[in-house]
């Protein structure tokens, strides 16, 4: 990862983001996580570098760095297994920031993230309040939540510990809790964003972490394959084998390109279709990547002491998250027959 003349900041900031991860986020603290640990070494070193603010503007206390920028960032998280939610705290910090919302110190997690879900902000006696509920949270100290307030949406601060949490967590036992919105909110604010374009900046950062994953998922794939000796020679040496290898690499290009297509689909104000189309290929290169991988391995990639599962726990959880690939494919497919069979190269190939 050397910098090149043109990306020079982004270039620097993956650098920077791979050092940290190598050095605070280990197989131990993977581990931990699982059990319930939080990784405080490994956060107060995010935040230190200030990785969490890399999508807030200089004058908000951030980086301000180019989105697809920041969004890389997420790459260098997903390949290391990171189990904190740098994902969610970034997207929040830029809500916040553009609300014009202080910005709290720790983890933060956003919401809604699942269809269906529609927040109520209500006014009483010259405070604000939330109600209703909230599924699939990432955990956090602080709530940055979309809701509706008199026709209009607004973005809304609350404390965690002001509402009603019921823990859960997802395949990769990752915290995902139930919230019961009940409690007081710290600040709310008009927003300029809608759910649809929320749910889709979700899922634009998850192509990025999968994206992330499956390339590390296949540096570990291949090497072990060259290590791996059977019947008097590495397993990689067998055409099956390769094959798969073959099939492996190729579906990682595609959740590369496609997270490619993604960051700039979120830099040129959102455009839902190009980031569907992207969620959709990296959920099915997620499922086809973690398969072949494990095969690969055999029965050693399915043991808790291997650290094969961090990452394909995270593929088959990330690729449900912000959307699955069939309800993107739904949005896709529903576009094209809105548009009509004369359009139908039209919408293939326009921008977004």
């Amino acid at each position: 990862m050397n910098p090149s003349p043109d990306h020079p900041v982004g270039d620097m900031l993956r650098e920077t983001a791979h050092r940290l991860f190598q050095a605070h986020c280990d197989t131990a603290t993977q581990r931990s996580a699982e059990q319930g640990v939080w990784p405080a070494a490994l956060w107060a070193a995010i935040e230190d570098a200030a990785l969490h603010r890399a999508l807030v503007p200089e004058d908000a206390g951030g980086f301000g760095v180019h989105m697809t920028d920041a969004l890389s960032l997420l790459r260098v998280a997903g390949a290391h297994a990171v189990p904190v939610p740098l994902a969610e705290t970034m997207l929040a910090s830029w809500l916040l920031a553009g609300a014009g919302i202080a910005i709290p110190d720790g983890p933060l997690s956003i919401g809604p993230v699942r269809d269906g879900e529609t927040p109520e902000l209500t006014r009483t006696a010259g405070a604000w309040h939330l109600i209703g509920s909230l599924t699939r949270i990432p955990r956090a100290d602080h709530l940055a939540v979309l809701a509706h307030h008199e026709h209009q949406s607004f973005l809304a601060l609350a404390a965690t510990n002001a509402q009603s949490i019921e823990p859960g967590e997802n395949v990769a036992r990752e915290p995902r809790d139930t919230v019961r919105l009940n409690g007081p909110v710290i600040a709310a604010a008009p927003a300029a964003i809608t759910q649809p374009a929320l749910k889709a900046l979700g899922a634009a950062m998850r192509t990025q972490q999968i994206a992330g994953a499956l390339t590390r998922l296949t540096e570990l794939t291949t090497q072990y394959a060259q290590d791996r000796v059977q019947f008097g020679r590495p397993i990689g040496k067998f055409q099956a084998v390769q094959q798969n290898l073959a099939v492996l690499a190729g579906q990682t290009a595609a959740a590369v390109a496609a997270a490619d297509i993604a960051a700039e689909a979120v830099a040129g104000g959102i455009k839902i279709l190009p980031i569907a189309a992207a969620k959709a290929r990296v959920g099915e290169a997620a499922g086809i990547g973690a398969s072949i991988a494990h095969q690969i391995h055999g029965a050693i990639g399915f043991t808790f002491e291997h650290s094969l599962h961090f990452l394909t726990r995270r593929l088959w959880s990330w690729r449900d998250e912000f959307g699955n690939d069939a309800a993107w494919n739904r949005l896709l497919g529903q576009h094209m027959a809105d548009a009509g069979a004369d359009r139908l190269w039209a919408e293939i190939t326009r921008a977004g």
